[in-house]
């Protein structure tokens, strides 16, 4: 019994953020804030703008696992754009870095999650340094 205590104790001390893994990587995507929360091992590291869907498009809501990842990637259906340190979540659906900087902060892309290249490839090497499976990635209003 007094073991269950301790644990109880324990567990109850632990630091804990709503809807944030307490191990791995946690990205948290906020559309209307166009802000992206990254949380490393249950703590907050980073805080980025972001630039998701504009008018007309839609980037995708839910919690995911990345799918793929690519230090670069070219995008076929919009012209070859360059998309660095792509993380793709839902079929072609990524966070990636962007060259549009000063969009960064408002709606600009035609559904994938921007950041800036700099941020991009932190975020990168820390889903890759973790694992996809110890990955989350939330987005929501």
């Amino acid at each position: 019994m007094r073991f269950a205590a301790l644990m109880i104790v324990f567990l109850l001390a632990l630091p804990v953020t709503a809807g944030v893994a307490a191990a791995g990587v946690t990205a948290r995507i906020d559309l209307s804030a166009q802000k992206m929360r990254v949380y490393s091992n249950g703590r907050l590291a980073y805080t980025w703008a972001v630039s998701t869907a504009r008018k007309g498009y839609r980037t995708p809501t839910g919690t995911y696992r990345p799918q793929r990842m690519h230090r670069m990637w070219y995008s076929r259906k919009y012209d070859m754009s360059p998309m660095p340190y792509s993380i793709f979540f839902r079929g072609g659906y990524a966070i990636h870095g962007t060259n549009s900087v000063r969009s960064l902060g408002r709606p600009a892309s035609h559904g994938c999650v921007r950041l800036h290249p700099a941020n991009a490839r932190k975020l990168y090497n820390l889903v890759k340094h973790s694992g996809a499976k110890n990955t989350r990635i939330i987005i929501d209003w």
